[in-house]
């Protein structure tokens, strides 16, 4: 990453979440009275006084603990510290210097990274300062007492803050990245795809369902291209969510679909398509998004003559509305066929932002039109008078008629099918307004 990375570490529940929000502007991370709910790192872009920087929010360190979710929560955030160029160390002022606390701030004078104290909590500002004097024991430097919920304090965190971070470097330009949402319903394999694609063991691999419940932010460049991979929360049936944090999570899987320029719907070989995986990947369709269905586990799967055939038919039969996107058969766990999917994303993220010269669209048009005449009723016919592309992402056509009525469901159909097989528009929606010529447009 080129801007700054500042990360928020600290033991469990001491606001860590409430921090980074307030710090990045809008409601980013889930916020829970739960000790442990940021399980992941999560990323966001913030500025201060001009200065940009990448702000990662972390799960808390428990330093003794045998748990396997805690004990990997702790890896990610000596992950999150080693790539940090500041860190904010955030304790509880109510709670007082605890022994994780001491056992952190060991681990982070070890890392050699400026370090920023901040005590939180301290909503009776005045009253609460007296309790700061007990955390220069740490031996970290000055403490900040701050009220992250009630937003006291923190403009003297931030000013440190910009003390500290380099300057922005602005060479970058960024507008080629392609943003990749990993999507699918629990345990399909999302985050282990991500690892298998990076390299490392940047995102939580569990078997327990239902771990990654934030949606993760990892930049990625390499010979293919530059992209932004963001791992999402498996998405449960309702009648499962009973959890308010697995309804944010939901929130925050819908919410990276809308950010990504292409969609990885994952699908378990071993389970084949289920209504779960219709409704997910029916709300990238739906989202205007570049769509690749993948396939994974299919190493684990037992095949004959014509399998992959049959499989790629039952997968069109169920998610019908999906025909135009591309289907690749992978394994996360060995790396089958894994790189391949940069090409794949790469060709869909093109067709997703294909523009379409009007004179060649409006040539398209009338060939299709000379074909199959477009249809009657009552005695009138269905005029088409031109056609022009409004915008992209996905690409999205507005066609002037002589009247709305007439264009039934099925000429769009057909007419949308010409326009594919002239341009192709491989792995992304196409969307069709209907206009008659003597309304205003307006997209």
């Amino acid at each position: 990453m080129s801007k700054p990375i500042v990360a928020i570490i600290g033991k469990p529940n001491v606001g860590k979440s409430t921090l980074f929000n307030y710090l990045a502007g809008s409601r980013i991370s889930i916020v829970e009275d739960t000790p442990g709910v940021t399980r992941d790192r999560v990323y966001a872009e913030t500025n201060w006084r001009g200065r940009d920087f990448t702000l990662i929010d972390t799960g808390g360190i428990e330093p003794k603990s045998d748990d396997i979710i805690i004990s990997q929560m702790r890896e990610q955030a000596n992950l999150a510290i080693s790539m940090a160029d500041v860190i904010v160390f955030l304790t509880d002022i109510k709670q007082g210097v605890t022994s994780a606390d001491k056992e952190i701030a060991v681990m982070l004078k070890k890392s050699g990274k400026p370090i920023i104290l901040v005590c939180n909590k301290a909503d009776n500002f005045e009253k609460d300062r007296e309790e700061i004097y007990e955390f220069y024991n740490l031996g970290i430097g000055e403490p900040f007492p701050i009220s992250a919920s009630n937003a006291l304090g923190i403009g003297d965190v931030l000013d440190e803050i910009y003390k500290n971070v380099p300057e922005n470097d602005e060479s970058e330009n960024d507008d080629e990245t392609i943003k990749v949402a990993v999507i699918g319903k629990p345990n399909v394999g999302k985050s282990s795809l991500i690892n298998k694609l990076l390299g490392q063991n940047r995102v939580i691999v569990s078997d327990i369902a239902g771990t990654t419940r934030d949606a993760i932010d990892t930049e990625l460049e390499n010979e293919f291209s530059k992209y932004v991979l963001i791992d999402t929360a498996g998405i449960r049936r309702k009648n499962k969510v009973t959890e308010s944090i697995e309804k944010f999570s939901i929130m925050r899987t819908l919410l990276a679909i809308e950010r990504a320029d292409v969609c990885l719907m994952m699908i378990d070989a071993l389970e084949g398509v289920t209504d779960q995986d219709a409704k997910i990947a029916g709300e990238a369709h739906e989202a205007g998004k570049g769509v690749i269905i993948v396939v994974n586990k299919w190493d684990e799967y037992e095949k004959e003559t014509g399998t992959l055939e049959q499989y790629e038919k039952d997968i069109y039969n169920k998610l019908a509305y999906l025909s135009y996107a591309p289907i690749i058969f992978i394994s996360a766990k060995t790396g089958q066929r894994v790189n391949k999917l940069y090409d794949l994303i790469n060709e869909v993220a093109k067709q997703n932002s294909l523009r379409v010269n009007t004179s060649t669209l409006n040539q398209v048009i009338n060939e299709a039109i000379a074909i199959v005449q477009p249809p009657t009723d009552k005695g009138k016919r269905l005029k088409i008078f031109y056609g022009t592309q409004a915008s992209t992402k996905p690409p999205t056509f507005v066609i002037f008629v002589n009247n709305k009525e007439l264009f039934h469901f099925s000429y769009e159909r057909y007419i949308v099918n010409q326009i594919r097989k002239e341009f192709g528009l491989k792995g992304t929606p196409v969307r069709v307004i209907v206009r008659e010529k003597s309304e205003k447009f307006e997209l």
